[in-house]
């Protein structure tokens, strides 16, 4: 009401229209009884009862012919005045913001993306931020669940130096869900280039969220003050808000420690752990997967993004037995170490080694589309081919298996999920 009645100070030169818009619509409204009663007046209305108290009023109007000209002109006129008093009442709020802002299309777009479906994601790195830039236009009823076990680059300086959450995959979720194409987005994704090894290789974002860490007194609270100043749509939770280190047990029977180590090991990974194990969920994650419409895993890393999620145990456990419909989205290409040589059902089975639940998804979206040869021969070098999808291996399994083309080549030789095609096959399935 405080912020309704502000409308109303001196200066503001909304009143004059709000006041246009009042004496319009009286005046609109009388000529319309008039005519309506013009055109009743031959209508017998004794089965309604209220015939004997519309008598008086249809008397007067019907006793000159004079009063059905007054009443079309002030139709006419109340009508003018509706349109003009909306018209400048916008107007003058336009002129009450300093950019170029449409402020019935945004009011209008922000209803609508209301009523999208609630969706929670859960994942890391840059998969889930390609997920959410094509989602955000369709809904702002997002939860991005993000993972925190990520200790390399700026993240793992900021993590170690201030003894903090790493906030490298929480900041590309926060920028995907904003106006990513406004300066303000780009600000934020800036890594500097200098020759003070403190400074260098320091994105903008991260060394904002840390500020806003230590202002808010915990990494929860800047994060939510980051969403408000991007003006994101939807809301960016870590998974936990305990500081967690991820290990995996290679097949060779080594242990690595650490997810930039493991990430770029390049030895097939037989099972990973967190440290401290099973640590305890954050709230608002909890909170979102029960209200979601939808689940999404990934895109992603298998082992460093996605599943770092799904082993605690709560996390999982609420996954499981949520009534919304649980979707994965398989990489397009397998990730030299991570993920050599697996096919769809190995996804699948790695998934399931680490969470006690079987037949939990139900949803999985892989790519079909053949992708250009040249690029491919690139992969090659680097020891990465596209997912196989072995449908004969995947029939012990119950999910239902959505192959599309998801493919969009980036700067010529990077093969990426598309963002629109992905969100236009999720939509399908919330309805």
């Amino acid at each position: 009401m405080n912020q309704i009645i502000r409308f109303l100070y001196p200066g503001v030169r909304l009143k004059r229209w709000i006041l246009l818009f009042l004496l319009s619509a009286f005046v609109f409204l009388t000529g319309l009884s008039g005519v309506m009663g013009k055109l009743l007046s031959g209508i017998k209305l004794s089965v309604f009862n209220v015939e004997k108290y519309l008598n008086p009023l249809r008397d007067y109007i019907t006793s000159s012919t004079k009063w059905v000209t007054i009443d079309i002109i002030a139709i006419c006129v109340g009508a003018l005045g509706l349109y003009l008093g909306i018209r400048f009442f916008f107007r003058a709020v336009n002129t009450l913001y300093p950019s170029n802002i449409d402020i019935v299309k945004v009011a209008y777009d922000s209803l609508k993306l209301r009523k999208g479906p609630r969706i929670v994601t859960l994942g890391g790195g840059t998969g889930l931020s390609t997920l959410l830039k094509g989602l955000k236009g369709f809904s702002s009823n997002l939860t991005a669940v993000v993972t925190v076990a990520d200790d390399g680059g700026s993240s793992g300086k900021l993590r170690k130096q201030l003894k903090m959450l790493p906030p490298g995959d929480i900041r590309n979720c926060l920028v995907a869900l904003a106006d990513s194409s406004g300066i303000l987005g780009r600000v934020f994704q800036y890594r500097f280039k200098s020759k003070n090894k403190n400074l260098d290789g320091h994105s903008f974002g991260n060394l904002f969220i840390a500020a806003l860490t230590n202002v808010s007194g915990s990494f929860e609270k800047g994060v939510q003050e980051v969403s408000k100043i991007l003006a994101i749509r939807g809301s960016v939770l870590p998974v936990t808000l305990e500081k967690v280190v991820l290990e995996a047990k290679l097949k060779n029977k080594r242990t690595l420690k650490g997810q930039y180590t493991i990430s770029q090991s390049k030895y097939a990974i037989d099972n990973i752990i967190l440290v401290p194990n099973n640590p305890l969920p954050s709230a608002g994650a909890l909170n979102a997967i029960r209200k979601a419409k939808l689940i999404i895993l990934g895109p992603g890393s298998l082992y460093t993004s996605i599943i770092p999620n799904l082993i605690i145990r709560e996390i999982a456990e609420t996954v499981y037995h949520s009534k919304a419909p649980v979707v994965y989205i398989c990489n397009i290409m397998t990730q030299p170490g991570e993920t050599k040589g697996y096919r769809l059902s190995d996804h699948l089975n790695a998934l399931e080694k680490h969470i006690p639940f079987r037949n939990f998804i139900n949803y999985i979206i892989v790519n079909n589309q053949q992708i250009p040869e040249s690029i491919l021969t690139k992969y090659a070098k680097k020891d990465s081919f596209p997912v196989e999808i072995d449908s004969a291996s995947m029939k012990k399994y119950d999910s239902k298996i959505i192959r599309k083309d998801l493919v969009q080549i980036v700067d010529g030789h990077l093969v990426r999920h598309d963002p629109e095609k992905l969100a236009k096959i999720i939509l399908r399935l919330t309805l």
